[in-house]
């Protein structure tokens, strides 16, 4: 960083399964004065904290960080202030090693996390969601997951093996071609929990902005899946049942301001219509659910997101499959 000194003053996280840690360091006489490094080394195969482990689950992991540092390198700069993302000051891969030095966000303002949101911040994290989907809406996933998302059903054979729910286990692969042969197809963030959302603090707020971190795992596909799992990440049975609803409107309100402002500047193909967009992927959005059901159902069968509202939108999602129901 050209620094003249460099001091670690915070320990944020370690990584998932112990692969590694991400630190703040401060530093003097350099054009930055903190930075966030993500180190990753994934040389030995750590123990799953759910028994999780073994071949396919660390070479997944690996994988991730790799695509993660390509996201950093070729694609984070199409991001634009309504999809914040860090800033990628330097990056290194290879070996099972990774280096991520990283723009601070909380230097940048963005320096409150939170576990529940009030409308406004919910807002905000759909609206940050329409516009990365927006962003890439149709672009290619070259060096990123073919298929977005942690779940999906082709790297979780063990998952599916597991699975206890026989119907939603023989359904599976008509969930997933429901899903990766949609029209519409863009970059999905691949795990928008509420944690991987940074938000201005609210006793500053003009407005409600959101940066968002951790891209391990984006990829191809359609937006709902990033929406249904937001909604999962901080709404309880309930909450879900009472608002979700509405947030999905919030959600395609603001999906179609940024394709038709994209389409007039001449970034996105004319026949890129946000009302058939809204169309394939409102239809999806059950099946979006079902799809993560599916992985919960198999991974962690006691889990708290597996409850009425995500059964009846599976449930939805199976009776559209088996009635051969066109999605697009």
């Amino acid at each position: 960083m050209g620094a003249a000194t460099a001091r670690r003053t915070q320990r944020i996280q370690s990584l998932w399964s112990g692969y590694g840690q991400i630190v703040r360091f401060e530093l003097s006489g350099a054009e930055w004065s903190s930075v966030v490094v993500k180190l990753v080394d994934a040389r030995a195969v750590p123990r799953h904290p759910r028994g999780w482990a073994g071949d396919a689950s660390h070479l997944r992991k690996c994988r991730s960080y790799e695509v993660e540092r390509h996201f950093y390198r070729e694609f984070s700069s199409r991001c634009e202030d309504e999809c914040r993302v860090p800033r990628a000051l330097h990056l290194e891969g290879g070996e099972g090693r990774w280096l991520f030095i990283l723009e601070d966000l909380d230097a940048a303002g963005f320096s409150e996390r939170c576990h529940r949101l009030s409308d406004d911040e919910m807002g905000a994290c759909l609206s940050w969601l329409a516009s990365f989907h927006a962003t890439f809406l149709g672009a290619r996933a070259d060096g990123l997951w073919e298929t977005g998302t942690y779940w999906h059903l082709g790297t979780r054979p063990d998952e599916l093996r597991a699975m206890k729910d026989k119907e939603l286990k023989e359904a599976a692969p008509a969930l997933d071609a429901a899903l990766n042969q949609a029209k519409f197809q863009t970059l999905v963030h691949g795990d928008a929990k509420v944690a991987n959302f940074c938000f201005l603090p609210r006793r500053r707020r003009e407005q409600t902005r959101v940066a968002a971190v951790d891209f391990q795992y984006v990829g191809r596909g359609v937006g709902v899946k990033d929406v249904a799992y937001l909604l999962s990440s901080c709404l309880d049975e309930g909450e879900c049942a009472a608002q979700a609803e509405a947030w999905l409107g919030h959600y395609f309100e603001c999906l179609s301001q940024e394709v038709i402002r994209r389409k007039g500047e001449g970034l996105l193909p004319d026949w890129v219509h946000p009302e058939e967009l809204e169309a394939e992927w409102r239809a999806l959005y059950p099946v979006a659910w079902a799809d993560f059901l599916r992985f919960l159902d198999g991974w962690a069968p006691g889990h708290s997101k597996i409850h009425g509202y995500s059964l009846k939108m599976a449930r939805q999602a199976l009776l559209a499959v088996s009635e051969g129901a066109a999605f697009g």
